[in-house]
């Protein structure tokens, strides 16, 4: 069963190696396991439903709770302390596009509000009912999954927009397809969530992003319906489905999506490269991916997180035989590692592996095969369960992530880490940070960091600290010109920022389109523009 207050599955656990737990304690100090809520307890705080009967709404108090926080940070307090703040009145299951179309007009007619749920994924709090005196209906579209159209002469794939990854990935490749997005809460996340937040998958490299394999589909939105055929291409105007992308439930609700597949290819590996520096490792992997030689990924560590991922991998006779075998080419503390894709034929593969490869050695990487990729594979999508296990620990993680070109990226990368390490100095907390290249680009890359700090005494403390990091983070990207997100989307916790980045007039547009689409402010105010 999925877990109410945490990452994933209740039956699947991160092991904390003893190693890792070493390290955290030397970094930033012992810590203690808080105490946390039940479900049972929150539960009995979930007030009455203010909400009319509908059919599809059910008004059970556990449900409420199950959807009123995503994954973010403050969701996760708020999961594990039972501050909730607010819960959605009621939770409505759809099964077709019509069922939307029908809880809209019920929403227009009681004056209710509004929230898509897919996956309850979102770390920025696309999900959570604010305070108002509105009632608030979120709308879980699990039950529209179904693959609906295969269409093997244009390799498209029409879906139910609440389609899981893995059951998405299911249905295409029982066809002999992939659409290939694997972002990292796949097990979790929906197809219509990637749309609405314009996210990017662990192999966007060679996939594409959900920009470039979104074709079409449909959206039903308080002002009436919005199809959007699949054109290969058109000039015929701005593209509607760009309005869609990234629009975060304010237009409207995604039900059914078309997307470009492919066929799945007979070879998907990875290599690992190490290299003696970072600069080293950084311009290897900018003259790789400006080659524009065929590659499904190229993932870049930073020296502390080099370390930190061997630590975690817990398996110390294997890790130390690494690290002598490094030793003697001269690869020591500062070491980076680069883990390259490779996807297609076996023909394709080869020839793209020895371009990037010779690119590698150019700059003193070390070669070592696909043992490590093979390892980073089978456990891509097991990160966020390291949460859960943490906190049981009295240790906080959680992550920003932005883009940038590749001439500002040490200066950005730089005041990013340098305002994170210092961002508790004033409460004599330390904290663990550090980053990877997670997604790179002809003409730049995306920056991924995670940190690490102590729980407070109670959940206010541990807020607090959050804040302050988040707040550190955040504005260092503003100020030294990155992105606000490159793959997790705006919510609640980014959009203080969004209008540095689109300025007024383009914000003045955005609220513009939210009001075409939804004259009385229904749909899930409150996220990616305030008012």
């Amino acid at each position: 069963m999925r877990r109410w207050n945490g990452w994933g599955d209740e039956a699947h656990h991160y092991h904390v190696s003893a190693t890792l737990n070493t390290l955290l304690t030397s970094l930033i100090g012992p810590a203690s396991p808080p105490r946390d809520v039940t479900l049972a307890e929150v539960a009995a705080t979930v007030p009455d439903s203010r909400l009319p009967a509908h059919r599809l709404i059910t008004a059970d108090p556990a449900t409420r709770v199950r959807h009123a926080r995503g994954q973010s940070f403050p969701d996760l307090v708020a999961t594990r302390s039972g501050q909730f703040g607010a819960f959605p009145d009621g939770v409505a299951f759809p099964q077709s596009s019509d069922d939307v179309s029908s809880l809209i007009s019920y929403a227009r007619e009681h004056d209710v509000r509004l929230i898509p749920y897919g996956g309850g994924t979102s770390v920025a709090g696309h999900i959570n009912p604010g305070p108002g005196a509105a009632p608030v209906l979120t709308v879980n579209l699990s039950r529209l999954n179904r693959l609906m159209l295969l269409d093997d002469r244009e390799q498209l794939a029409t879906f139910g927009a609440g389609v899981a990854g893995p059951d998405l990935e299911a249905q295409l490749r029982a066809r002999g397809y992939t659409l290939g997005h694997f972002p990292q809460s796949f097990e979790l996340s929906t197809l219509g969530g990637w749309i609405a937040t314009r996210s990017s998958g662990q192999q966007s490299l060679g996939f594409g992003r959900i920009e470039q394999l979104f074709a079409g589909g449909r959206v039903e939105s308080p002002a009436g319906r919005l199809d959007l055929p699949t054109f290969p291409a058109s000039a015929a105007g701005p593209d509607l489905r760009e309005l869609v992308l990234g629009s975060e439930g304010r237009m409207g609700i995604i039900t059914e999506a078309a997307v470009r597949i492919r066929p799945v290819p007979s070879v998907d590996t990875f290599h690992a490269v190490f290299f003696p520096t970072w600069e080293q490792a950084h311009t290897a992997t900018r003259a790789i991916v400006q080659t524009r030689v065929p590659l499904s990924m190229l993932r870049l560590s930073t020296p502390t997180e080099t370390m930190t991922n061997l630590a975690l991998a817990g398996q110390q006779r294997l890790i130390g035989l690494l690290e002598r075998g490094l030793s003697l080419r001269k690869i020591g503390a500062e070491k980076c590692m680069l883990l390259i894709g490779l996807m297609g034929s076996k023909k394709q593969v080869k020839l793209s592996r020895d371009v990037a490869l010779e690119i590698a050695r150019q700059h003193g990487g070390v070669h070592l095969g696909p043992l490590l990729g093979r390892m980073w594979q089978k456990g891509r999508f097991r990160a966020p369960y390291l949460r859960n296990e943490l906190w049981e620990r009295g240790y906080a993680v959680d992550t920003v992530e932005t883009a940038t070109t590749w001439r500002n990226l040490p200066t950005l990368l730089a005041g990013l880490e340098d305002s994170l390490h210092h961002a508790l100095d004033e409460q004599g907390e330390r904290v663990h940070v550090f980053s990877h290249l997670s997604h790179t680009y002809p003409t730049g890359s995306s920056i991924y960091t995670i940190y690490v700090f102590r729980l407070g005494a109670d959940a206010d403390a541990t807020l607090r600290r959050w804040e302050l990091l988040k707040t550190a983070a955040s504005s260092a990207i503003v100020r030294h010109g990155g992105t606000i997100s490159h793959q997790h989307g705006v919510g609640v916790d980014h959009a203080p920022y969004l209008e540095a980045e689109k300025g007024p007039l383009g914000m003045a547009a955005i609220r513009n389109l939210t009001t075409t689409f939804d004259p009385a402010g229904l749909m899930n105010p409150g996220k990616l523009v305030v008012p």
